[in-house]
């Protein structure tokens, strides 16, 4: 991986981790555009700096993480089953992470849903309060997400509102919740890694790579979460969704004519 490939991908992990359009589909789009072979360390840098990407959500959000235990307590149990569904489906998932066609579908799928989906969630509860139900519910959504082209935040956003959040509140409790989540799987990934007697040189010899896509993934989502939350507030998900369709259509119709992507 060259340095201008990691400061491309570290810009659409930024841009794309927190808005409903799925920054594991767009990486994966990216991939295939650039011609970057699926090597190892390709695999973990898509994964690791996303520690940069959520870190922008701590600085932004400081202040609700050094709140109550509370608060604590409820992203864990929202986390719950992404980490059980992660941890026994994990070598299928990542399958399913080198299928562009799927992450295409998926785009697709969840654009038309967006479409409708304001409408469906029109009425929020007066009664706004995260409990411990409202947050595992989430959490169940939250694993429709491990499909790529599905999107973290779209599922989350949508838990949120289908618990009857306003579309503001469902964004901002979708944010903390990326946290453990994402901090979850970057870990994973690094400790599989480090464990590896052959990969760990990987790792090492990577460092200022991986220093460099964290630092641009960071800015990059700051930006993206303080226009995401007033655009969603003021707009809702439509233009999200039309946006999915276009772009996953686009990519099934280059399949079936047989264009390769990397020729673009």
């Amino acid at each position: 991986m060259s340095i201008l490939h990691s400061i491309i991908i570290a810009i659409v992990e930024g841009l794309t981790e927190f808005l409903p359009v799925s920054s594991t589909g767009h990486m994966i789009i990216t991939q295939k555009i650039l011609a970057m072979p699926s090597t190892e360390f390709v695999k973990v840098f898509t994964v690791n700096i996303q520690f940069g990407a959520i870190l922008s959500v701590v600085v932004l959000y400081w202040k609700r993480f050094f709140q109550t235990w509370d608060f604590y307590w409820k992203l864990l149990i929202a986390v719950l089953p992404a980490l059980v569904i992660g941890f026994l489906f994990s070598e299928k998932i990542d399958l399913l992470l080198e299928n562009v066609i799927v992450v295409a579908v998926m785009l697709v799928i969840g654009g038309v849903f967006m479409l409708f989906v304001d409408k469906w969630f029109e009425y929020p509860d007066i009664n706004q309060e995260m409990d411990w139900k409202r947050s595992l519910k989430i959490g169940f959504y939250q694993c429709i997400a491990m499909i790529p082209g599905v999107s973290r935040s779209m599922a989350t956003i949508v838990g949120g509102m289908a618990t009857k959040l306003t579309r503001k509140n469902a964004a901002e409790f979708s944010f903390f919740l990326a946290v453990p989540t994402m901090a979850a799987a970057s870990g994973y990934k690094l400790l599989k890694l480090v464990l590896n007697p052959q990969s760990v040189n990987i790792l090492t010899d990577n460092l200022v790579t991986l220093l460099i896509g964290n630092v641009i993934a960071f800015v990059v989502a700051m930006a993206a979460i303080k226009f995401f939350i007033a655009f969603l507030t003021k707009y809702g998900f439509k233009a999200f969704g039309y946006y999915r369709i276009i772009v996953g259509l686009a990519i099934i119709i280059m399949a079936l004519l047989g264009i390769d992507l990397s020729v673009i």
